[in-house]
This record gives structure tokens, sequence and C-alpha cells, in this order.
């Protein structure tokens, strides 16, 4: 499948994918506000952002056609509506694991979100040692005339986490698969352990740090 086809060239009326598009690419940017919001009061309230970044991107139209011929389904609008659950995708990059938890929380929390799935693969990392706790979810979008619902995916991770499903992404999506030496997946999930340990050897500083701070301030 190539990527760079056109709405035209792939799906049955352009100006609908067009719409389609849009009405994704809203519900990345409101999802987006939602984090820089939660952001900006932490900051206010305790003087440190919990977010380190916010990456939001829409699924190109040769993605959604690949991945709808992936699981066997026909090349249309509807199906790509239903059966894609990622078109609009959001990730939030916060320094700690805790971070990641309590962001999460803050959204749960927001009474237009809809949870729809849950999947914390920091507590039950991923069969390749990914790591990261994802949210499908559904979120409205307030257009001129209507209100629609979108299906969108949150990936919270740290910078860590971040870091090695970055690299991890580059050596197996972009290499030739069969070429690749023996024992490599058996190293990512090593490394992706190790970048874990460090992960959490890091929070548990900071939290000491934050302590021995908080007792010299009640003491003065």
């Amino acid at each position: 499948m190539n990527e760079s086809k056109s709405s035209e060239e792939i799906f049955e009326d352009a100006h609908e994918a067009l719409v389609m598009m849009n009405l994704y690419d809203s519900a990345v940017k409101q999802l987006a506000l939602k984090f820089e919001v939660l952001n900006n009061e932490f900051k206010v309230l305790y003087a440190r952002n919990p977010i380190h970044h916010i990456e939001k991107r829409v699924k190109s139209f040769g993605s959604i056609a690949a991945k709808l011929l992936k699981k066997g389904l026909p090349v249309t609008l509807k199906e790509a509506k239903s059966k894609v659950n990622d078109i609009a995708g959001v990730r939030v990059v916060c320094h700690y694991i805790d971070d990641v938890y309590s962001v999460a929380q803050m959204l749960e929390r927001q009474k237009d979100i809809e949870i729809i799935k849950r999947q914390d693969y920091i507590k039950h990392p991923n069969y390749n040692g990914y790591r990261s706790l994802h949210l499908d979810i559904r979120v409205p979008v307030y257009l001129s005339d209507r209100t629609e619902y979108v299906m969108a995916e949150i990936q919270l991770r740290t910078i860590a986490m971040d870091f090695w499903a970055s690299l991890e992404h580059d050596i197996r999506y972009k290499a030739d698969k069969s070429k690749l030496p023996e024992g490599i997946n058996e190293e990512m999930y090593e490394c992706a352990d190790k970048i874990a340990d460090i992960d959490r050897q890091m929070q548990d500083m900071y939290k000491r740090i934050t302590q021995a701070q908080n007792a010299q301030e009640s003491e003065a």
C-alpha cells in the first residue's frame, strides 16, 4: 500500500474523506489542549510539570487503508470510522511513572471523555518489553452544526519508555526483519528491563529529594 496516495485514489468519496480527516484532526487538537491545561495547572499549584511533552498525529489515508486491508476489511470510510480506533492519536510523555498514572486519572475524571479500553503495558509489559499506558477513548468534537463523537488512542509513558520505544521501532520496523541477527529480540527485552529499572530508580531519587526538601522547609 502506497501511503502517499491521495484520498481520491483510496476512498470512495474524496470530499467525505477530507471531512473525516478534519474531524480526527480536531479531536487530537482538543485532546492535546486538555493535557496542556492539566500540565499548566500543575505548574501553578505545585511548581512542576508532570508532562514533558505531547505529540499528536492523524493516520494518513494510506495507513488507514493498509490497516483495513490487514484486518481483511473493505477500504471504506464507514469501516475506517467503526473499525480503526487509532486514526487519531495523542502521545503524552511524562517525567516519572507516577506522573503517567496521575495524568491518566485526571483525564479519566473528565465527564466528556468515555474510556472504551485501558491497556496497562507498564504493569504488564508487552511480549517485546514495550511499556506504556494505552487508553482508547471517545471524545466529543463540537462542530458548527452538530457534535461528533470520535475514537482516539492515547499513549502515556515516561521519557525512558519513549526512548526505548523510539529506538525499538527504528530497529524492528525500518530494518529488514529477515536480516536481523539472532538474539536481537531477547536483547531488546533485556534492554527494556534495564531501562525500566533506571526509570524506577530515578523516580525513587526524585521522591527522596522532594521529601528531604519538604522536611527542611517544615523545620525552617
